[in-house]
């Protein structure tokens, strides 16, 4: 995608209700509607619902202009009267079609529709055909670029709230776009001295996914016999965590980098040098689930590579001075998961003075 958008672009994309579709005739006569949308982090899926219209949906302007001229452009903006240094749009250009009911790429659009708005759970779109904008081009523009761009997808109060932790997840690929947002949110954690200490490995592949899970295989099993565990508990949780792998559309795996650490004269100082590079991995790692979560998906955090990190580094090829510490799951999820009660204030605050 050239100029292609970055993670605060694709969290604005994905998170806006609304947006203003541009299509023209054969003529060039040019024509703006409002629509609602999903975005993949590639392509723009407009419904054709049923709301009240004057025609049927074959008829409609867009649609008889798009047959003709198959190409559209989408913004995605935000207005506040009150501070214009809010101010934002995303304007998205590239051909477009329709998409008809029973296909693949059909059904996984009005998916992604009904997940986003609840209206569209009880209206029958599944029945008729979307219109798909992929964004061949893209420019992004805000008033302040040191503001995070607004919209729902920045209202991080609700971002924290909602994420959940997911172990099962749809069977649906994630794209690039959508993967490079979530690791660039991993890249501004703050970190000690601003070094950086992590580097992450990404998963996608099923035959990587099964090497990793392979290789972890005996490791897991040796730690769940020493818990005592019986050997049919342990045949299922193995079972368990290969599927848990297995089934993630995507993985990354956050991994400690000490080599550009600041290095200290005695072990105590250097002892604590290392301690912030696995906190500031920690908040790397929170970053990723968030902006997940901010793009319309889901993640989950396995903590098995702490447990056998030179493992995980010979099955995968890794530089040595890398130490895995966690593999981060990510897709869009096959049902809500159970959220474990969280502890009130009054229990977590032990002093405020």
């Amino acid at each position: 995608m050239a100029n292609q958008l970055d993670a605060s672009g694709q969290a604005f994309v994905a998170g806006a209700r609304v947006a203003r579709l541009a299509t023209s005739d054969a003529a060039g006569d040019p024509y703006l509607v409002t629509v609602c949308y999903a975005w993949d982090g590639e392509r723009a899926y407009i419904p054709l619902d049923a709301k009240p219209k004057g025609v049927e949906p074959s008829q409609l302007k867009r649609v008889r202009n798009i047959l003709a001229r198959p190409t559209a452009a989408l913004l995605v903006d935000y207005y506040d009267d009150a501070h214009w240094e809010r101010l934002a749009f995303v304007q998205l250009r590239g051909p477009a079609a329709l998409v008809a009911p029973g296909m693949a790429e059909h059904i996984a659009a009005v998916t992604m529709l009904k997940e986003k708005y609840s209206q569209y759970r009880q209206m029958p779109i599944e029945e008729r055909p979307v219109i798909c904008l992929t964004a061949q081009h893209s420019h992004q523009w805000q008033y302040d670029p040191a503001l995070p761009l607004p919209g729902r997808a920045n209202d991080w109060a609700a971002i924290i709230r909602g994420r959940r932790s997911v172990r099962s997840y749809q069977d649906r690929l994630l794209t690039r776009p959508q993967l490079e947002a979530i690791l660039a949110a991993g890249g501004y954690a703050p970190s000690p001295h601003g070094r950086q200490p992590w580097r992450f490995v990404v998963l996608t592949t099923a035959e990587a996914k099964r090497t990793l899970a392979d290789a972890m295989a005996a490791e897991w099993q040796r730690n769940l016999e020493m818990d005592g565990q019986a050997a049919e508990i342990v045949n299922i949780r193995l079972s368990k965590s290969y599927q848990r792998i297995l089934g993630a559309p995507a993985i990354i795996i956050p991994c400690l980098y000490l080599a550009d650490l600041d290095v200290y004269p005695d072990t105590g100082r250097q002892a604590a040098e290392a301690t912030m590079a696995v906190q500031s991995l920690g908040a790397a790692a929170q970053n990723m689930l968030l902006a997940a979560y901010a793009l319309g998906l889901d993640g989950g955090w396995m903590c098995a590579p702490l447990f056998c990190p030179e493992v995980v580094v010979v099955a995968l090829g890794l530089d040595p001075r890398l130490t895995p510490h966690a593999m981060l799951t990510f897709g869009y999820a096959a049902a809500d998961p159970k959220r474990r009660p969280k502890l009130p204030l009054g229990d977590l605050v032990v002093r405020w003075t």
